[in-house]
């Protein structure tokens, strides 16, 4: 079993309204020195390991997991700890 942890974030240029009220709730809290928040997503799988399990990944994100028009992506595999 392989645990995969995958990082989606909104690509440089795209909107972030989630983002931009963190910072501004921020710096109402008196932490001006953040200057831009940007808001992602992990997800976590447990998946049985398998021959091409990066290809299998890579086709989960783009058709699901991910909008590939306005997101990147990044996924590491891990040994999955019982």
């Amino acid at each position: 079993m392989k645990k995969v942890m995958v990082h989606i974030t909104l690509k440089a240029g795209v909107l972030d309204p989630q983002g931009k009220a963190i910072q501004h709730s921020l710096h109402a809290l008196g932490y001006t020195e953040v200057e831009e928040a940007r808001v992602g997503k992990m997800i976590e799988l447990q998946v049985e390991e398998g021959p091409e399990l990066e290809t299998r990944i890579t086709e989960m994100c783009d058709k699901l997991l991910a909008n590939p028009v306005i997101e990147n992506y990044q996924f590491t595999i891990e040994e999955a700890v019982c």
